[in-house]
């Protein structure tokens, strides 16, 4: 459906990353490393007599220019609170440049490893910083990033969904009709939630976006940040059954009711929250799939077996979003 569109990263050669950050006036030796990124394009750049700096190159036409410096001042806005994020550099006093028909911006790099999500102190650690990120984020809201709610993550990505010719023909009615009751499934649960503050958020936080040391862990990638309930920052931390969920919620909330109160009616969330992802990330392949770093990482995608996954996964989380919340509200 989306093979004539043309590569949006095909232009971006070694030749043209380097000359980006030699315009910025960085003495540049050549030596570049690609890192793990699909949605944007980032890569290690070695400098002369200096640290190494993380350069990321901005998908073209995903966000504004408006939306891209809402997120740099928001990491900022953090990073003068002393909370462990990683900003991007200014250079002439701005932070988002332009080179060749692309957008950029460029970070200290920062080591770390994975977190430990099975110890308690690490989740405690974790949440207070998440209360104070949360702290911050609701001082003021944002005026151009996204809401992450129903109609953004569940309705829209499925009307793409319906529209694209991704779906096999003899799963495609039987994946439209479980989504959709799994949408019906969400709805309930906000309903059950009722009226939860909606604050600036990380948006994306996993435990491969965040970054541990010994002094601590330290949040990077904020691309996704955007309006939403608090919890939506909590949940991707959780795994396991539901037992060893509850314990995880309640040495993040620990840690996190150090520096804001959380809403118990923001659990009713989790399950609608998980739902709506699975089914954007799924409109999120498909809109990608003219990259070809997509088909390349992600070759089972475009697969029967993919989309059978799916709707067992789907049911699965309408049983769930029926079940009570992992603690009582």
């Amino acid at each position: 459906m989306t093979a004539h569109l043309a590569p949006p990263f095909a232009a971006l050669t070694p030749d043209t990353l380097l000359s980006a950050l030699e315009g910025l006036g960085l003495p540049v030796s050549g030596s570049l490393l690609a890192l793990n990124s699909y949605e944007n394009r980032v890569y290690q750049v070695g400098l002369d007599d200096a640290p190494p700096l993380i350069a990321k190159f901005y998908r073209p036409e995903r966000w504004s220019d408006a939306q891209i410096r809402e997120e740099h001042a928001f990491v900022a806005e953090l990073a003068e609170r002393e909370i462990p994020v990683v900003a991007p550099l200014a250079f002439g006093g701005e932070t988002l440049h332009s080179h060749a028909g692309f957008r950029f911006a460029v970070y200290p790099r920062r080591g770390g490893r994975a977190p430990e999500l099975d110890r308690a102190d690490v989740l405690e650690w974790l949440g207070r910083f998440l209360g104070r990120i949360h702290a911050v984020g609701e001082i003021k809201p944002f005026t151009e990033r996204p809401t992450l709610d129903a109609d953004s993550f569940g309705e829209e990505p499925l009307a793409f969904l319906t529209g694209s010719d991704f779906l096999p023909p003899d799963l495609r009615e039987v994946y439209l009709g479980v989504a959709r009751q799994a949408l019906d499934g969400v709805a309930r649960c906000y309903e059950r939630a009722g009226n939860v503050a909606m604050l600036r958020l990380h948006g994306d936080c996993h435990a491969s976006n965040v970054l541990w040391t010994d002094a601590g862990p330290h949040f990077v990638d904020f691309d996704d940040c955007r309006t939403g309930p608090a919890v939506q920052d909590l949940w991707m931390l959780l795994s396991g059954e539901r037992a060893e969920q509850s314990r995880q919620l309640a040495d993040l909330l620990a840690g996190y009711e150090d520096f804001r109160e959380f809403d118990g009616r923001e659990l009713y969330l989790i399950e609608a929250l998980r739902t709506l992802r699975l089914i954007h990330y799924s409109a999120w392949l498909a809109r990608r799939w003219h990259d070809p770093a997509f088909p390349a990482a992600f070759p089972w995608f475009d697969s029967p077996r993919y989309w059978q996954d799916r709707i067992l996964e789907l049911r699965e989380q309408i049983a769930l979003m029926d079940e009570p919340p992992l603690w009582p509200v």
